[in-house]
């Protein structure tokens, strides 16, 4: 799995790039202290993994996830921040990421959590899980008459999404194209009246 860091923190940013090449399961393709940095210097491919500062030197690691996925859509963003606010938080979830991790965590549960990411997984740091989870305690629900039926092929990309696929892989599971998955992605998000695929699985997990 190729992987790549937008970090302003020279010394904490050459510390991930040791530590996941040395642990032999990730191939780093970039390390780079900005955003444009990483759009301009990076091959065609990209990265299959990006470990995102949420507070960049004149930059936001929330507006890079939308910049990122313009350029490669299949991409899976991770924040890794110091930054434990809430706004933060479902910013960057809302954004498209499909993790939030603390820099107090060990090198050891980094690298797990990357794995669980490569893996298809959104790993969380606890006290981020717990206030995620404590938000959706009550639930917002649309009322009834606004409520719009799942289709079947809407639910089959659903449990997909609930299991960490991108668009790639559902669009290969299901037999179309990636583009068809994101409008259906479109209607399920307008259905549901959600905005990114973390709150979108929450509520069909909740259903």
């Amino acid at each position: 799995m190729t992987i790549a860091f937008i970090e302003d923190d020279d010394f904490y940013r050459q510390l991930l790039t040791s530590i996941t090449t040395h642990s032999g399961r990730y191939r780093v393709v970039g390390s780079f202290s900005s955003t444009r940095e990483a759009l301009t210097a990076l091959p065609e491919t990209g990265a299959g993994i990006f470990v995102i500062d949420i507070h960049l030197i004149g930059d936001s690691g929330i507006g890079a996830i939308a910049q990122l996925h313009a350029k490669w859509p299949d991409a899976r963003c991770v924040m890794l921040t110091a930054s434990d606010a809430e706004g933060d938080v479902f910013a960057a979830l809302e954004a498209g990421a499909v993790g939030y991790l603390l820099k107090s965590e060990s090198q050891h549960e980094i690298l797990a959590a990357l794995d669980e990411v490569a893996a298809g997984g959104a790993p969380m740091s606890r006290t981020i899980a717990r206030r995620v989870v404590r938000s959706f305690a009550h639930p917002k629900r649309l009322p009834p008459t606004t409520l719009q039926p799942i289709t079947r092929r809407e639910k089959q990309i659903l449990e997909r999404l609930a299991a960490g696929q991108t668009y790639k892989e559902m669009a290969a599971a299901l037999g179309i194209s990636a583009a068809t998955v994101k409008n259906h992605l479109s209607r399920i998000y307008e259905k549901l009246g959600v905005r990114s695929r973390t709150e979108a699985v929450v509520k069909w997990l909740q259903r």
